[in-house]
């Protein structure tokens, strides 16, 4: 649930921008798992080197928690109110502004086909029947 609020207030983000704002890594199945259920989807690539993938909240992810729009999401003063933040926050601490829509940043390119997708059903391979023993 944490790595989807970081997707959700600061999109379009990296793995390494999540990552930072969280001062862990993430697990690569935390991703997966929240683009399986999809509610976050690969956006775009960030127009830096390596160009990493970036990622956004979906429909999906609006509907199930029970959102018109990602600038519905709660600000600080409700998350506040609400008790989910401490009344006394570090200096300089704030709750990003969430931006959403489908048109790519002026950061961001285009996916180009190369990116890994999820399988929405997965197949397990089918086992052989046993061999019969030879009779003799």
């Amino acid at each position: 649930m944490e790595t989807l609020a970081i997707i959700a207030y600061h999109q379009p983000v990296t793995r390494a921008e999540i990552e930072d704002i969280r001062g862990v890594a993430i697990s690569k199945g935390t991703l997966d798992q929240l683009l399986e259920i999809g509610w976050v989807r690969m956006r775009g690539r960030r127009k830096t080197p390596g160009r990493p993938v970036t990622y956004g909240t979906t429909d999906a992810f609006l509907s199930h928690f029970g959102l018109n729009e990602v600038s519905d999401l709660p600000g600080l003063q409700e998350l506040k109110g609400a008790g989910l933040l401490d009344a006394t926050l570090p200096p300089g601490f704030d709750i990003p502004i969430p931006r959403g829509g489908e048109e790519l940043t002026s950061d961001e390119e285009p996916l180009d086909g190369t990116e890994e997708q999820i399988p929405l059903e997965m197949h397990l391979p089918e086992q052989a029947e046993p061999a019969e023993p030879e009779r003799s």
